[in-house]
């Protein structure tokens, strides 16, 4: 049996390479789908998106980290009562949708909308039904299959959407290739392992260690949602759906870190700690600091590059449309480092059972946005927008900090050490850039002003 070391190196290996196939997919239907579909397109979907990752995550009672995470993550009983509850669950979702879609659509004063929510939000019915292999995979850190049939499904999605879009360039072809995606993926993932089946089932234990864990992932949940949408949805009030669609463009490069990251920890880190968090706190920080300053060192030489070449990417990539995304994509990539820094070592208080710090961070940081949007876009107009989001991680970055320093875990002193050596880094390179001529990656805001 593989040991615990290499379970991990080769999960992250796996996570890394899926990642970057899923992305490198996701880019080159992007660029084709750009050439069919207006900015608008993409404006509308990225608004249902979030509504429907609202509701989401507004009912998450974390079912996923409860089978990664709990002794009885491979008892059958425990695994077929947290499917009975994600099916529920599901259609709870889409009745949600129902309700909302023409509110929302008076709202932001678009009638697709009244369509279309409900019609996207069924694939959440859909997603209901997914066998819980896919989280059993998780808990046994045996990512290659799920990373293959991850990418499986995404490549025929993504076919179906550009096809439909070169014969009706409309935004269906989106819809109808998300729609066949969750049916694939939801279908599959009954076969994945053999002899694994769900049947419906009401264990009242399991009901209660999924309750018991659950409360405080529902209301982290709940908080990340607001924390990382509420960007989409003030902006999509501030500024045209057009202007959104060009914000999400780059918004989708300068997140990749995060995203990286996000796969990271849910796949390898959090299962990786869950079963090493009875070592002594000493013993598990240095662990901990080890293998943060790996990923850390990685992520300054990632982060410098999309800070001091970001506009490139736009430029390059897509057609005048979208060159306002040129000068958004380097200021929102410089905002990603605190969340980088607080999320290489927040699967520790998720492992620990306390994740009510994380919920905080999320909190404070949808009120600053909330607060602080409108009022950048009063002052500086679209760049102070942009800047305010790029700058809305504090808050969770010092609640993340504070919970780990309470379990005696702290490692600012790496925090401040990696900082000053990415501010070092992003400076020499701007500066070699400047120098040869290049300009400097925010120049095209000033040629729109």
């Amino acid at each position: 049996m593989s040991s615990l070391k290499q379970l991990a190196i080769r999960g992250t290996l796996w996570t890394i390479i899926g990642y970057g196939a899923s992305q490198g997919l996701r880019l080159g239907a992007n660029l084709i789908l750009t050439r069919f579909l207006v900015p608008e397109a993409f404006g509308i979907m990225a608004l249902i998106n979030v509504f429907i990752t609202g509701l989401n995550l507004f009912s998450d009672i974390g079912i996923g980290p409860s089978i990664v995470q709990n002794p009885r993550g491979d008892d059958p009983n425990f695994l077929n009562t947290a499917w009975t509850i994600q099916v529920i669950r599901g259609f709870g979702i889409w009745i949600f949708c129902l309700f909302l879609a023409k509110p929302l659509g008076d709202f932001y004063g678009n009638s697709q909308l009244f369509l279309l929510i409900p019609i996207i939000g069924f694939s959440m019915v859909i997603s209901g039904f997914s066998s819980t292999s896919l989280l059993t995979l998780t808990r046994q850190i045996s990512l290659r299959k799920l990373i293959v049939f991850d990418i499986t499904v995404q490549s025929i999605g993504l076919i179906i959407m550009i096809v439909w879009a070169r014969i009706s360039p409309t935004i269906w072809s989106l819809v109808i290739g998300n729609l066949v995606m969750n049916i694939i993926k939801m279908v599959a993932s009954h076969f994945l392992i053999k002899g694994y089946k769900n049947v419906f089932a009401w264990d009242k234990t399991a009901l209660e260690d999924l309750v018991n864990f659950g409360r405080w992932i529902l209301l982290t949940t709940a908080m990340t949602f607001l924390a990382t949408q509420a960007d989409k949805l003030i902006l999509g009030k501030l500024f045209s759906l057009e202007f959104l669609g060009i914000y999400t463009v780059a918004y989708t490069f300068a997140d990749l870190p995060r995203q990286i990251m996000n796969r990271l920890n849910s796949k390898v880190m959090f299962p990786v700690i869950a079963k090493q968090i009875n070592l002594p706190r000493a013993e598990l920080k240095q662990k901990l600091q080890e293998k943060r300053n790996l990923l850390l060192m990685g992520l300054i030489g990632g982060l410098t590059l999309l800070i001091c070449f970001g506009d490139w990417i736009i430029l390059t990539l897509y057609d005048n449309r979208y060159s306002a995304g040129a000068w958004m994509l380097p200021i929102l990539a410089a905002g990603l480092w605190l969340p980088m820094l607080a999320m290489t070592i927040d699967p520790v208080l998720y492992a620990l059972g306390t994740p009510q710090y994380v919920a905080v961070g999320n909190g404070g940081k949808f009120i600053y946005m909330l607060l602080l949007i409108p009022l950048g876009y009063k002052l500086f107009g679209a760049l102070g927008a942009v800047i305010v989001v790029a700058a809305n991680d504090l808050p969770y970055y010092l609640a993340v900090i504070y919970g780990v320093w309470k379990q005696n875990l702290s490692l600012l002193k790496q925090d401040i050490t990696t900082t000053l050596l990415l501010i070092i880094s992003v400076g020499t390179v701007l500066f070699l850039r400047w120098s040869f001529g290049f300009g400097l990656p925010i120049e095209g805001l000033f040629s729109q002003i």
